[in-house]
């Protein structure tokens, strides 16, 4: 592996190596968000190719959050995530063939909303791992 030079990037790759699953999903939640707003904001531009690449960017986080699901250890939990992640790949597709700006805040809306779950349920295991560690 070569050597980053960039302090910044060094940080992150330092975030996402140490980071534990759910922190990891949030990060990714958040990537998503991100470039949905990079799209939003160059469609509004009329820069189309721009918007392309942040709804493909994405689109392959999307990918990712489903292919990376345990679907015989998840259960119904898993069955309803892949449904969602489905839906936001299709409305992802809609988007970025139609470059309305609509859809992406649908889609942010969706995003912003399952993120916030995620969130509260790493915040509610770590007063459990605090007092774990604590023992």
């Amino acid at each position: 592996m070569l050597y980053e030079t960039n302090p910044y990037k060094r940080y992150q790759q330092a975030q996402v190596e140490t980071a534990n699953p759910l922190d990891l999903i949030i990060m990714m939640y958040d990537g998503t968000l991100k470039f949905l707003n990079q799209a939003k904001m160059a469609i509004e531009e009329k820069k189309i190719e721009p918007a392309h690449n942040a709804i493909q960017r994405a689109h392959r986080i999307i990918d990712e959050l489903n292919f990376s699901l345990n679907m015989e250890a998840g259960g119904e939990v898993a069955e309803n995530l892949r449904r969602f992640y489905q839906y936001i790949d299709t409305e992802l597709t809609k988007a970025n063939l139609k470059k309305d700006p609509k859809i992406i805040d649908r889609i942010m809306g969706h995003l912003s909303e399952m993120k916030s779950s995620w969130v509260e349920l790493r915040n509610a295991q770590k007063p459990n791992q605090q007092a774990v560690a604590g023992k």
